[in-house]
């Protein structure tokens, strides 16, 4: 029985090393693409000055939360307990508000996610038919991103068909 065991094993790794030299594998670099992309470069200025706009209204929010704990600070000794409890419940109130601002805005499905996934969602999936389009033309059955590979050290420029995407692309 061990024999037979042993002869199956030998027998699938024999015909797995055949098989795998069979195989077509091509790389690419991503951010080399995107890069090259002017609607990638777009869409990060406009996501730019979203987050920009949206950072402004939070510090503003911000710098109002602390100008009130600063005067009630100060205004602290000549107000009643009822005034203060009420001061003090405000404050709180506004720093709340600025919390909600930011997960509203940057939390992880906020309008920052959301506007990111609007805009760069096409344009990966149009990288992506492309890459698809171009390994069936090719016959390339593996197709790895150098750019998000840190075990790769090494790796031939003729396996690299990244201009070749930019160009089913309509790019450069």
């Amino acid at each position: 029985m061990k024999k037979i065991i042993g002869i199956f094993i030998a027998f699938v790794l024999l015909s797995g090393t055949g098989f795998a030299k069979d195989m077509s594998i091509a790389y690419i670099d991503m951010q080399y693409i995107l890069k090259n992309l002017p609607q990638y470069e777009q869409a990060n200025e406009q996501l730019a000055m979203l987050s920009k706009r949206w950072q402004k209204e939070i510090d503003a929010a911000q710098q109002e939360a602390l100008v009130m704990a600063t005067n009630y600070q100060t205004e602290q000794i000549f107000l009643s307990e009822t005034m203060r409890a009420q001061r003090e419940q405000e404050i709180v109130e506004k720093e709340n508000a600025v919390l909600e601002l930011k997960r509203k805005y940057f939390g992880q499905d906020g309008e920052l996610y959301k506007k990111r996934e609007a805009l760069i969602k096409p344009i990966q999936d149009e990288i992506y038919n492309a890459l698809q389009d171009l390994a069936n033309e090719k016959h390339i059955d593996i197709v790895k991103d150098r750019s998000a590979d840190p075990a790769l050290i090494y790796m031939s420029s003729k396996l690299d068909i990244s201009d070749q995407v930019l160009r089913k692309l309509g790019a450069k």
